[in-house]
């Protein structure tokens, strides 16, 4: 992670885990219906032992990982925002008491662009999640500028 620390790159916390230089800050927990992400103290480097202890589910029902932002090479970037981070923080209700101990929150696009707000509404978004309510899905649907 002090990579990142010194380019100074906005991660983005919903990247997929095969992004490059891709880290896990989070791990999946909670429940089928109410799953929720309890974050790592130090985010860690994906590596293919970590993604084969996810065997036999992909790593992205069980980790929440972030990445440098894509910005123009990803369908939620607008040019400027995440429409992604506005979605859930316009769609989604919080489900956080207090600001999540994030490790990536200060390079993170989402804090940078939505603050505490998308902080409260983090632990619920899995990338990979087959039970997304229907809510969930439509949140994650790229909308058309």
């Amino acid at each position: 992670m002090e990579e990142f620390a010194a380019n100074k790159s906005t991660l983005c916390p919903s990247a997929r885990p095969e992004s490059v230089n891709s880290v896990v800050f989070g791990v999946v927990g909670g429940t089928v219906t109410e799953p929720r992400v309890a974050y790592l103290k130090k985010p860690q480097p994906i590596t293919d032992e970590l993604i084969a202890k996810a065997s036999p589910i992909t790593p992205a029902e069980i980790f929440r990982t972030a990445a440098p932002c894509a910005t123009k090479s990803c369908q939620h970037f607008d040019g400027q925002d995440c429409r992604l981070a506005m979605r859930i923080v316009e769609k989604l209700p919080p489900v956080a008491e207090e600001l999540p101990p994030c490790s990536i929150r200060r390079d993170c696009r989402w804090w940078q662009q939505e603050g505490k707000a998308a902080c409260m509404r983090c632990p619920q978004v899995i990338t990979d999640n087959y039970n997304a309510s229907e809510l969930l899905v439509k949140v994650a649907i790229p909308t058309v500028s």
